[in-house]
């Protein structure tokens, strides 16, 4: 019988990219009753009464330096959610711990999150931690999701990487470790779930060094593991940090600090001794100035290094990614997770540590950007934006550079889940949720006004920087947007009658305001209207979420998957339109070949090149007509009709009938490349899942078979404690049709 089964991100030769769900590791949790809903409503307290709320508004700008934006991440079920929750709960803004399988957690406050026991939306929280402003997102884990993974890491100057204590690396966390890495953010890592059977803290660190490639910075050992485990020893500080062993009947508040030489244990004096020496020889491997101190006074008595000289040396390392600190704890017993914070604090960057290009254009005057849209229905849209110089107050005008118009923000608030703090301004360096921008979508840049955008476009326009030029904004400067995956899965969506269909299209504006991974379009000979989505469980959800918050119960097609088309040689052609409309001619002739080329995956445009013999004059009239030609053809594949990927497009002549509409030449283009298309040897791609399926011995010939019939390709089969690991691409189509996981033999 399979025991474990894991989804991980393979690389793409003949497929088109890969977004599907992790079947095993998202399980529903449903409520147990009624009543515990009823509970979730009306009876969970937020600490944000009177108290609380002075308490945000009385340091409503902190210091820059004191400000820590980050973000939670990890493999689904690694308790991310719960570990912001303590979070919350040690720094005092709950008055009670929630719990994911209640569903009663505060950043899990959708009816879907609840009833399922996942994060589904990233949900920001804001609150205080020693004096330090935290601006924490805890973000989905599910691969449906990955681009509220993505949006919040664009505006994140830190993250906290969650793993299983059991499992080390999964899927998931390659992905999400990826993304962090585009966005260069410094990273720690929280080993949790130390208390759980089969947890392993060596083998976890080993697995973050193996699969991630970077170098573990190991600050605490656990004092146990499984069920023995009730604490752990800061290397950094040299003290043991025990909490009761009956912690799961408390909160976790109450800890024994003591210095390791003053326990009685030698077994972990001397385990302690030895990983604060290691780790004081890695840290001055990796710091020169802290190489510097030791080699001098210290270099025989590493026990008498001063400790802010090793925080700022860990903490020089974290912020040049040269090494990734690791912590460990256990969220659900409430063991770890205030020294986890005071890391935070320590160790992670401020704003201030990171210099943005973009800023100095705009010397000091307002830029923020939107990173993520949701609809209130007494508020309207309201718009996360990260602000990243000048401040922001309410009743102000602002500008939208890459909608081109002006709008009012009418409130300004600190986000708290779906609790919200209404302030009157906030400064740079800080996260806010704005009231009555209407305009704003996902990766748009927000400024003072247009004069002050103009300025900035002015200013980097002296010093050619043409990197964050806006081509459809003339002479704007916008920052850089979210990168958005292309749907996975696809299917017809009907709403209950012909009447209703206005109501079906005004919910799915709005849902795709929210989730910009959310496609939807028209077929043009059916005339169906096609839901796309990045996998079962993510249009799942979207349907759901038409019923409840919309109250139109649509219908679904059968699910489909996105298939792609390539081409595998080299193929030209072309065509001539000759059209005479009324009195005008319109006459193009046309001259292009297609090739394949590779892209990397990424996104449904094509790589246009153009011959030398094409004059310029003619480009600047016809050149977006000629790529809008190419790029309905690669819309619709010669085979499937599925989008084109890996093909390369070059135009060697463009003839033009003077008084011919930019019309008649993209049709031109369009048929001609079909031409060409249909002449090349052409291959249709499917996405393939990565598997890595953990099984006994006595099953594996078991999962071998069933690999087979499915069509899988089994890269390796490794060792892992009792069990063998197998790893394998297997076909999504056949992953659809029973999952591994359900067989029995």
């Amino acid at each position: 019988m399979l025991k474990v089964l894991n989804l991980l991100p393979g690389k793409l030769s003949t497929i088109s990219c890969l977004h599907t769900e992790c079947l095993q590791c998202c399980r529903r949790r449903a409520f147990q009753n009624r009543k515990i809903k009823y509970y979730i409503h009306h009876h969970r307290q937020f600490n944000l009464s009177a108290g609380d709320v002075k308490s945000l508004r009385t340091i409503i700008n902190p210091p820059v330096s004191k400000i820590r934006n980050i973000g939670i991440m990890a493999h689904i079920d690694a308790g991310k959610t719960t570990t912001t929750e303590r979070m919350l709960y040690y720094s005092g803004y709950i008055r009670a711990l929630g719990d994911v399988d209640d569903g009663d957690t505060v950043t899990d406050y959708m009816a879907q999150e609840r009833e399922r026991g996942i994060t589904i939306q990233s949900a920001a929280v804001t609150f205080d931690w020693n004096g330090h402003r935290i601006n924490l997102i805890d973000t989905p884990g599910h691969v449906d999701f990955t681009v509220e993974v993505e949006r919040s890491l664009r505006v994140l100057d830190g993250a906290v990487a969650v793993f299983d204590a059991s499992a080390g690396v999964e899927a998931q966390t390659l992905t999400v470790w990826r993304q962090a890495d585009r966005h260069t953010i410094p990273r720690l890592c929280f080993i949790n779930k130390m208390d759980k059977t089969g947890a392993s803290f060596n083998y976890a660190v080993e697995s973050i060094k193996e699969k991630l490639k970077v170098k573990p910075l190991v600050l605490q050992l656990p004092v146990g593991e499984g069920k023995s485990f009730k604490g752990l020893v800061d290397l950094v500080s040299m003290e043991t940090i025990l909490w009761n062993p009956r912690a799961q009947e408390d909160d976790g508040r109450h800890f024994e600090k003591k210095a390791v030489k003053e326990i009685s244990d030698v077994e972990i004096l001397d385990i302690a001794t030895d990983g604060r020496n290691a780790l004081i020889e890695q840290v001055a491997d990796l710091d020169d100035e802290f190489a510097a101190l030791i080699l001098g006074e210290y270099s025989d008595h590493f026990d008498l290094v001063p400790l802010e000289k090793l925080q700022m040396a860990i903490r020089r390392i974290t912020l040049a990614q040269l090494a990734v600190p690791i912590l460990c704890g256990s969220a659900l017993k409430n063991k770890g997770v205030q020294p986890l914070l005071d890391a935070i604090t320590l160790y992670l960057p401020s704003p201030e540590d990171f210099s943005h290009d973009f800023v100095k254009w705009y010397q000091g005057d307002l830029c923020a950007l939107a990173f993520k849209v949701m609809h209130d229905k007494q508020r309207g849209p309201m718009v996360f934006v990260r602000i990243y110089s000048g401040n922001m107050k309410p009743q102000s005008a602002l500008y939208n550079v890459n909608q081109n118009c002006t709008e009012r923000m009418s409130r300004l608030l600190l986000p708290f889940a779906d609790q919200h703090v209404e302030i009157p301004s906030l400064s740079s360096g800080n996260i806010a949720l704005t009231v009555g921008l209407k305009q704003a979508a996902t990766g748009d840049t927000i400024v003072s006004s247009k004069a002050a955008a103009a300025a900035a476009a002015r200013r980097a326009g002296r010093e050619g920087d043409k990197k964050h030029r806006d081509g459809k904004t003339e002479g704007s400067l916008v920052l850089a947007g979210v990168e958005i995956p292309e749907p996975v899965f696809f299917c017809t969506i009907e709403p209950p009658s012909a009447a209703r269909q206005p109501d079906l299209e005004n919910a799915l504006r709005c849902l795709q305001r929210e989730d910009p991974s959310l496609k939807v379009k028209v077929d043009a000979d059916s005339g169906q209207m096609i839901l796309c989505g990045m996998g079962e469980l993510h249009i799942e959800i979207i349907h759901e979420r038409i019923r409840q918050e919309y109250g139109l119960e649509t219908y679904l097609g059968p699910l489909q998957i996105a298939y792609r088309e390539t081409i595998l040689s080299a193929s030209s052609a072309s065509d001539t339109l000759d059209r005479t409309v009324g009195d005008m001619r319109h006459l193009v002739t046309v001259e292009l070949e297609v090739k394949p080329c590779a892209t990397d995956g990424h996104g449904p445009n094509p790589v246009i090149e153009y011959a030398k013999e094409i004059s310029e004059p003619l480009l600047k009239d016809f050149q977006e007509a000629v790529e809008n030609g190419i790029s309905s053809s690669y819309l619709q594949g010669p085979l499937l009709g599925s989008p084109l990927q890996d093909v390369g497009v070059t135009v060697n002549s463009v003839s033009v009938h003077p008084g011919t509409s930019v019309t008649m030449v993209s049709a031109c283009v369009s048929r001609c490349m079909s031409k060409a298309l249909k002449k090349a040897e052409k291959q249709v791609l499917e996405p393939l899942m990565k598997l890595e399926i953990t099984v006994s011995e006595e099953h594996l010939s078991c999962a071998l078979g069933d690999l087979a019939q499915r069509r899988g390709n089994i890269q390796e089969i490794l060792s892992r404690s009792d069990n063998k690991v197998v790893v394998a691409y297997v076909p999504l189509a056949e992953m659809m049709v029973q999952p591994l996981c359900s067989m029995d033999q």
